[in-house]
């Protein structure tokens, strides 16, 4: 890989940490759509300003040809939403009216872009000093892509993505999830050709790693298709820049909506579906769902909306399809509402191919325990799933969270490659292929802990008669510094006028 900028060693902290200075009194769910505009407005006017420059050389006049930039996938940014501009007005009273009528001018001659673009940046509360201060920090610096480095900016977009979770905490659910659990679905499905799809997509971050992994194997992006679906506006305008930003062209849908009541891609039938669906959804509007098509396996219940989900994807999964999502364990072994006889018929369908028990605190948003759940409809281990229990895997990043590292992602992946091949051997207390049989006398509970079983203890080398000895003499010592302290309590008691008897 070529050698990359200082990006790489604290780019994205510094432009956090500068813009950060903007947010003043605002919450983070608002100020996020602040900085992340700004971040968008640079980057596409960026990559316009490079292609011009190019067209200018070359001497035809065509500079302003709004389809010379189309034909290349580059937004055509008009004179007055040109960066140049912004930056001359950073420092007038006006810049967030400027800012803004860049915004809609940009809309107007993309319609790519129609209606997703912030445009608040004209608000009395936005300190208008302090956001010119972050205009003349994008000034400073050239974000577009250059060459075979990273792509700076998505770089940027993504970690202000992860820091934005971190400030809004419980609310961060609705739009991000964090990228070593999108890595670990990615790895293990390899979406290198065909149609990706997520039905709940957040701010995009499915379709952001498998493009990053169809980079890393020298895979090209074209070869995937991309369709999504998201529920809440603000965060399917955020999905749009941030596909946008990458180079994904994705089909999300002409508006935001309800993927249980109003399927934008109601015909799709997709080669890798990969989710992560609000965990135990409730009031989902089962009962006026009673008789669709989706729910092959049984109706889900009313209080939630795991199963829905499930099925939703099962229904548009092509047949050679898989899946790969994120659901809490309770799904691995709840049995009200109907859903333990919902997934014994996907368990008995040979549906299921691999659960991931993962570790606990991986979400900003939840401290729910989540597992993952693979399934195919072209296993190559037929009658067979593989279990992985990884709830001992990641590493504590803050007092609160927790994140697998590149060495588990791998040995996750790694696992079930070698189940696929069919040269995995079961290790204890953590991974075992598991056979119908054995699931049915599980009662179709599919809790990997019950299968992997407990990790054998490591000899240390030391003989038991020895280790006795050992352990004994240390225990005769516990007991009689636990007398010298008791017969000092009571010294001390005395002194003050009080006896134990």
């Amino acid at each position: 890989m070529a050698k990359v900028n200082t990006a790489d060693v604290g780019f994205e902290r510094q432009i956090w940490n500068a813009a950060d200075v903007l947010r003043g009194s605002m919450d983070a769910a608002e100020y996020k759509h602040v900085v992340l505009g700004l971040i968008f407005l640079k980057y596409i006017s960026d990559r316009f300003e490079a292609k011009y420059q190019e067209l200018v050389a070359e001497g035809y006049g065509m500079e302003e040809d709004k389809d010379e930039y189309i034909s290349e996938n580059i937004f055509y940014v008009p004179q007055k939403a040109r960066w140049s501009v912004i930056a001359e007005n950073a420092h007038k009273p006006e810049i967030g009216v400027v800012i803004d009528e860049a915004m809609r001018t940009i809309e107007v001659e993309n319609d790519k872009l129609k209606g997703i673009l912030p445009k608040n940046f004209a608000r009395p509360e936005l300190d208008k000093q302090k956001l010119g201060d972050v205009v003349d920090l994008f000034t400073n610096i050239q974000m577009k892509e250059q060459g075979d480095s990273k792509d700076i900016l998505g770089r940027t977009y993504e970690y202000c993505l992860s820091m934005f979770a971190s400030a809004e905490g419980k609310n961060a659910g609705e739009f991000y999830t964090p990228s070593c659990i999108v890595r670990t679905l990615v790895e293990v499905l390899k979406p290198y050709h065909g149609r990706v799809y997520d039905p709940a997509c957040g701010s995009g971050g499915m379709f952001v790693q498998s493009a990053k992994f169809i980079e890393r194997h020298q895979g090209k992006i074209n070869d995937i298709s991309v369709y999504g679906q998201e529920y809440n506006p603000t965060t399917w305008k955020m999905a749009q820049m941030n596909l946008a930003i990458r180079g994904i062209d994705a089909n999300l849908g002409d508006f935001n909506a309800d993927t249980f009541f109003k399927d934008v891609h109601p015909t799709l039938k997709a080669d890798f579906i990969m989710a992560n669906p609000p965990f135990n959804a409730n009031n989902w509007g089962a009962d006026k769902l009673q008789d669709d098509v989706r729910w092959k396996y049984g109706i889900p219940p009313s209080g939630n909306a795991n199963f829905a989900w499930l099925q939703h994807m099962i229904h548009h999964l092509s047949p050679n399809g898989k899946i790969g999502m994120v659901l809490a364990n309770g799904s691995l072994s709840s049995q009200s509402g109907g859903e333990g006889a919902i997934r014994e018929n996907i368990i008995k369908a040979d549906l299921v191919e691999c659960i991931v028990a993962m570790p606990s605190q991986l979400f900003y948003s939840t401290q729910i325990p989540v597992c993952l759940w693979f399934l195919n409809r072209a296993k190559k281990q037929p009658g067979k799933v593989l279990f992985i229990d990884a709830r001992n895997m990641g590493t504590m990043v803050t007092r609160k969270l927790r994140e697998l590292s590149e060495m588990d992602i791998v040995k996750i992946a790694g696992t079930y490659d070698s189940y696929v091949a069919g040269t995995l051997e079961d290790e204890k207390g953590f991974c075992a292929v598991v056979g119908m049989g054995e699931i049915e006398k599980q009662d179709y509970i599919l809790t990997p802990g019950r299968y992997v079983g407990i990790a054998e203890a490591k000899e240390d080398g030391e003989p038991f008669h020895e280790k006795m000895e050992r352990l004994t003499g240390e225990l005769s010592d516990l007991f009689a510094k636990s007398h010298e302290l008791e017969a000092e309590i009571k010294k001390q008691l005395a002194s003050i006028g009080f006896t134990i008897k």
